[in-house]
């Protein structure tokens, strides 16, 4: 954080606070205006007033008292020698100061001396405990707002690391495909491919689409389904007819919200650690059906590798999709299974359940 927004920061704090202290005055003024309109004296009107100038009092005193001197005393052990002071100082703002501020209001013509005292004492004996009063009641409230404030702070702490969690779990996402399809075009230049332009041209929509749609937070199941279908007819490319593919879909809602890029990494570890190694009847099956907010998302491959060779390359990508879920969503499922000759992967996702 530079030291702009380090001021900047410190500034809206102290706003904040000072609208705090703000919203104080005016529910004391209401009350007392209440408390003025049930009794229903014939001086309303002057009654209002003096309450309006001896709050104004109230709210500056409060306002230094637990903006400035408190947190003074908190910042060394060493001033604790001091409080004393403080507490002496404070005692006689919230009485002989109080008193004289009501005092400073009749001499202004602001404040009607509706009540007169036979001694500054019997007047002290009025305004003090109303003074203190306030300082406790003033005090309470701005823990339990502070408390609030603090669990405001941390949640919003909490969401902006997983969002940038997420965000680099993406970033490592995104050229990790990109690396694998420029890998696929370059073989089809190195052996001069009449392909090699269609598939430069796949790539330019796979592009298209990783820069302007994965940074939104979420897009419609439709997008993703048909990147999944680019990504397919892009990989075709390098392969021939023996290559069987089969992506079916049942989609209720194709409006459906979804995280960008989350079912594609299970398709790119399909071809690219599962067909590519596969010689004889290479095939990638694909389901996806999502039903009352319930997806369901099934890739299975063909494979000719051991299944303890297999496990440690196939599930390359896996880690980092377990984790963006686990940002993303409270109720899924991520697994795997494999068998001689194919490789599975399963992935449920209530999609109502985010985080």
């Amino acid at each position: 954080m530079n030291v702009n927004s380090l001021w900047l920061k410190l500034q809206s704090k102290k706003y904040e606070m000072v609208f705090f202290y703000l919203k104080m005055g005016v529910a004391f003024w209401s009350l007392e205006f209440f408390a003025d309109l049930v009794e229903g004296s014939d001086n309303l009107f002057p009654r209002v007033i003096n309450s309006f100038w001896l709050l104004i009092y109230i709210i500056v005193i409060n306002y230094y008292l637990f903006e400035y001197s408190i947190p003074f005393l908190r910042k060394s052990w060493k001033r604790v020698f001091v409080a004393p002071f403080f507490i002496f100082f404070y005692l006689f703002l919230f009485s002989v100061g109080y008193y004289a501020w009501r005092f400073l209001g009749i001499k202004l013509h602001f404040y009607s001396e509706l009540k007169v005292y036979e001694s500054i004492r019997d007047g002290l004996s009025e305004f003090f405990p109303r003074g203190l009063f306030s300082a406790i009641l003033i005090g309470v409230i701005r823990h339990f707002y502070n408390y609030q404030k603090l669990k405001q702070d941390a949640q919003q702490l909490r969401i902006e690391k997983q969002e940038a969690e997420l965000n680099y779990l993406r970033s490592q996402t995104n050229p990790h495909f990109l690396f694998n399809t420029l890998n696929n075009i370059y073989s089809l230049a190195k052996d001069k491919s009449d392909l090699a332009p269609k598939s430069i041209m796949q790539l330019s929509k796979l592009l298209r689409y990783m820069l302007y749609e994965t940074n939104a937070d979420h897009i419609a199941i439709e997008q993703e389904i048909k990147i999944i279908n680019d990504y397919i007819d892009l990989e075709k490319l390098r392969y021939d007819d023996s290559l069987k593919v089969d992506f079916h879909y049942e989609v209720e809602d194709m409006k459906q919200d979804i995280q960008p890029l989350l079912l594609i990494p299970l398709v790119e570890n399909a071809f690219k650690h599962g067909v590519s190694e596969t010689r004889n009847q290479p095939f990638v099956n694909i389901q996806l059906n999502i039903k009352d907010k319930q997806l369901d998302f099934k890739v299975r491959n063909s494979k000719e590798n051991k299944p303890q060779e297999v496990s440690e390359k196939e599930t390359i990508g896996l880690p980092n999709l377990q984790r963006q879920l686990e940002l993303i969503y409270k109720d899924f499922q991520l697994s795997s299974e494999i068998t001689e000759k194919e490789f599975l992967t399963f992935l449920k996702i209530n999609l109502d359940s985010h985080v």
